[in-house]
């Protein structure tokens, strides 16, 4: 896959051209073992094979992307796929779709800059509000905590496979070789009313008993343009075990935003 210098770091990216003149999709990953292969491998050839452009990419930290020991707050992400879009030339709004904390990296992006996102699909997403920082230190510090213990790793190969040992393993090297707990629930943080700010469409697609299943409607109440779905008998891990229906929730949602035509800012 090819690589570029944004913001400094040697980037992974691989991208798929669609339609000329279409839609193009921004893929954002999550954090730990995540990289641009969870979108690689669900949604990236079918989205792509429906007409639509596809770029995804290694946030800083993962996959194949430059890992700094330091420079994990959101701000940094954010300015990460600004010059991303700069490098490759990409001038149209586009719709970035994130899963987990790269949901929440779409929604601190379509705040700082509206001009650049036409839509954002949110996969077991929130924006990075004050209520978010908390759970997020949480499952980082507990995490970094149960990866410290060799014990772990017998039990995760006993329970999931040797593959899940493996991967646990590069997240144990990310999260202790860099400040990534520390730094990313700091934000920066957006106010309720920031959030309410967020102009574009958005589609937020949940699991019943994923991280918000206290309150389901938490997220879209907030957003003057939110959609929300979601799935039944389903945990957090929406992308890998229901990709198939978040990729034609996708392809549904991009041809609308096409059809209604979605103000190119």
């Amino acid at each position: 896959m090819p690589k570029v210098i944004a913001n400094g770091l040697e980037t992974n990216f691989q991208a798929i051209p669609g339609e000329p003149g279409g839609e193009l999709v921004v893929f954002l990953h999550g954090l730990g073992t995540d990289s641009l292969a969870s979108f690689h491998l669900t949604l990236a050839s079918p989205v792509s094979a429906a007409g639509i452009g596809v770029l995804s990419y290694d946030l800083r930290g993962h996959g194949r992307t430059t890992r700094p020991p330091t420079g994990y707050r959101l701000s940094d992400f954010v300015a990460d796929l600004d010059e991303l879009l700069d490098q490759l030339r990409i001038e149209q709004p586009v719709h970035l779709v994130g899963n987990s904390f790269g949901g929440t990296l779409a929604y601190s992006y379509a705040h700082t800059h509206p001009e650049r996102v036409r839509s954002i699909v949110s996969i077991e997403s929130e924006p990075p509000t004050r209520m978010w920082a908390g759970r997020m230190r949480e499952v980082l510090t507990n995490t970094a905590g149960f990866l410290a213990l060799e014990d772990s790793y017998e039990w995760l190969e006993a329970t999931f496979g040797a593959h899940h040992r493996r991967l646990a393993r590069m997240a144990a090297e990310r999260i202790g070789s860099t400040s990534m707990v520390t730094e990313i629930p700091t934000g920066p943080l957006m106010t309720v009313e920031q959030v309410r700010s967020i102009g574009c469409p958005v589609l937020s697609i949940l699991g019943h008993d994923g991280y918000q299943a206290e309150d389901l409607q938490a997220v879209t109440s907030m957003l003057p343009r939110g959609e929300l779905v979601v799935i039944p008998d389903q945990g957090h891990s929406v992308l890998v075990e229901r990709h198939r229906m978040v990729r034609d929730l996708l392809v549904g949602w991009v041809r609308k935003c096409a059809r209604r035509g979605v103000a190119r800012r």
